[in-house]
C-alpha cells in the first residue's frame, strides 16, 4: 500500500501509525478526534490536547467519517456467537 491522500488534512500513509487515518504531518490518528467528540469533548479541548490541530482538521474528520458511512457500508458478523 502506498500513501493515499483522503482529503486535504488526512492521509494514510503505511510509514505512519501503521498506515491509519492520520492528520497530515502529524502522528495524530482520525479516529483519536472522532472518539473525542463522540465523548464530548468540545473542539476547543480537543486542539488544546493536540495544538497541532486547528478546527479545519475537526471538521476534515467529520466529513471523512460521514462519508464512509453515505458512501460505503460495513459488513457485520452475523454468526452466532457461542459464549463460553
Amino acid at each position: 500500500m502506498s500513501k493515499v491522500i483522503i482529503n486535504k488534512y488526512i492521509v494514510a500513509d503505511p510509514e505512519i501509525c501503521h498506515g491509519k487515518p492520520t492528520f497530515k504531518g502529524t502522528r495524530v490518528m482520525v479516529w483519536q478526534v472522532l472518539e473525542m467528540l463522540s465523548e464530548g469533548m468540545s473542539k476547543k479541548e480537543i486542539i488544546q490536547e493536540f495544538p497541532v490541530l486547528n478546527m479545519k482538521h475537526i471538521k476534515a474528520a467529520l466529513d471523512y467519517a460521514s462519508s464512509l458511512t453515505k458512501e460505503s457500508y460495513a459488513i457485520i458478523n452475523t454468526q452466532p456467537q457461542i459464549l463460553a
